[in-house]
C-alpha cells in the first residue's frame, strides 16, 4: 500500500476531500485526502505540510532543521497513530522515530508539499507484536 502512496493521496479543497479515509488540512485552505480502500487490521495517518514553509524557529533549534518537514510529518501520524498529543511525542522522543516500533510510513514529496503516510496495526497486541502482513514497506522513500 505505501509503495503506491502517491495514487491514493490527493489535494483539494477542503469541500472537496469528504470521501477521503483520512485528511491533513494545511494552513492555505487546501487539504490533502488518502483515498486508498482501508486495510483491514491496520489505522492509517497522514499529515502534510508545505515544502517551502519558514521553519519554526524555536522547533528548529530544539530539533534541528535537517529534513524537518520530512520528520515533522513522520512524527505528527505517529503521534496520531499512538494516540498521544504531538506535544508529549517531542518531550520523549524528538522529531525521531523510537526503534522497534510497529510503524510502517513513507514520507514523499506531493506537489509543494511534504506528505507522510503511516500505518499502525490496529489492536494493540498486534503493535507489540511486531508481526506484519506483507501489504507494505516501511521507511521513507
Amino acid at each position: 500500500m505505501l509503495a503506491a502512496a502517491p495514487r491514493h493521496l490527493r489535494v483539494a479543497a477542503v469541500a472537496d476531500s469528504g470521501a477521503a479515509v483520512t485528511r491533513s488540512h494545511l494552513g492555505d485552505g487546501r487539504c490533502v485526502g488518502w483515498y486508498a480502500p482501508p486495510v483491514p487490521g491496520w489505522r492509517v495517518a497522514i499529515d502534510a505540510e508545505r515544502a517551502a514553509a519558514a521553519l519554526p524557529p524555536a522547533l528548529a533549534r530544539r530539533f534541528g532543521s535537517t529534513d524537518f518537514w520530512g520528520r515533522w510529518t513522520r512524527v505528527e501520524c505517529l503521534a496520531k497513530l499512538a494516540d498521544v498529543p504531538v506535544a508529549t511525542w517531542w518531550h520523549r522522543h524528538g522529531l525521531e522515530v523510537p526503534p522497534g516500533t510497529a510503524w510502517l510510513w513513507r514520507t514523499l514529496p506531493l506537489d509543494d508539499l511534504v506528505v507522510t503516510v503511516a500505518f499502525t496495526p490496529a489492536t494493540p497486541i498486534e503493535r507489540e507484536s511486531g508481526t506484519f502482513p506483507d501489504i507494505a514497506v516501511s521507511g521513507a522513500g
